[in-house]
């Protein structure tokens, strides 16, 4: 790894994989894009940063980044919400930020992915894109949907007879991030995001955090009832919103 691209850098594990990455001697810069700014105490000399709403219709911004062999989209959103009380304008934006903005974004670097060079690519997907999520409806149909995606293109890779693939990282909730409009605490995230680096230069294509200890068994309930399992997970989330 010599010069990284981080999609949804600013803040939460974006920026702790960033921090992590400069940390290296090897690293030569790390392009961050966001729709914010990095605040000025996570501020590197080896951070190159570019503010980009993922919304947009252009994305020839990504076309400056030709020179990366690692890219890491981490950019995404979600709210504990019934459906019901949904906006339908979230709806289509979730996607675009969530789902769409990922295969775009890979579809300008896929020569790379299919180059006999080696090229580290992950995204942030969820653990609730792999079952239903009740107050999380939207958000799990978007992680659902990129999951599949990532699924489907690293067998085209792999019949490509390319080595690199995307990697899936599909945590549950993560402390110390900003996602639920909290602050950024790298110290609580540090030790996830070299987890991520490592399974990146391992060209893994699937790492979900805690597998053994927590989602082996959620996900094997989910198989056996998915009914009873969305039922749990209903509650589960009622008394994390109480």
């Amino acid at each position: 790894m010599k010069r990284a691209l981080i999609v949804g850098g600013a803040n939460g594990i974006g920026l702790s994989i960033a921090t992590e990455l400069v940390k290296r001697e090897t690293i030569e810069k790390v392009y961050i894009v966001d729709k914010a700014c990095v605040a000025k105490e996570y501020l590197n000399s080896k951070f190159e940063c570019y503010q980009f709403d993922l919304t947009q219709e252009d994305y020839s911004i990504f076309d400056k980044f030709q020179d990366i062999d690692t890219l890491m989209i981490t950019a995404g959103f979600g709210r504990l919400q019934l459906f019901k009380d949904v906006d339908e304008r979230m709806i289509a934006k979730s996607f675009d930020v969530n789902t769409i903005s990922a295969m775009r974004i890979i579809k300008r670097f896929y020569d790379k992915l299919e180059s006999d060079n080696d090229f580290y690519c992950g995204v942030m997907v969820s653990i609730a894109g792999f079952m239903s999520s009740p107050f999380f409806s939207i958000y799990a149909a978007t992680k659902a949907a990129l999951k599949i995606f990532i699924e489907s293109v690293n067998v085209e890779l792999l019949k490509a007879g390319s080595s690199n693939r995307i990697l899936n990282v599909s945590p549950g909730a993560i402390k110390g991030t900003s996602f639920n409009s909290e602050k950024t605490n790298l110290d609580q995230i540090s030790s996830l995001a070299l987890a991520i680096i490592e399974e990146l230069e391992s060209k893994n294509d699937l790492f979900i955090p805690e597998y053994e200890q927590v989602f082996k068994n959620v996900l094997s309930r989910y198989h056996a009832d998915f009914r009873a399992e969305g039922a749990h997970s209903y509650e589960y989330k009622l008394n994390r919103i109480k």
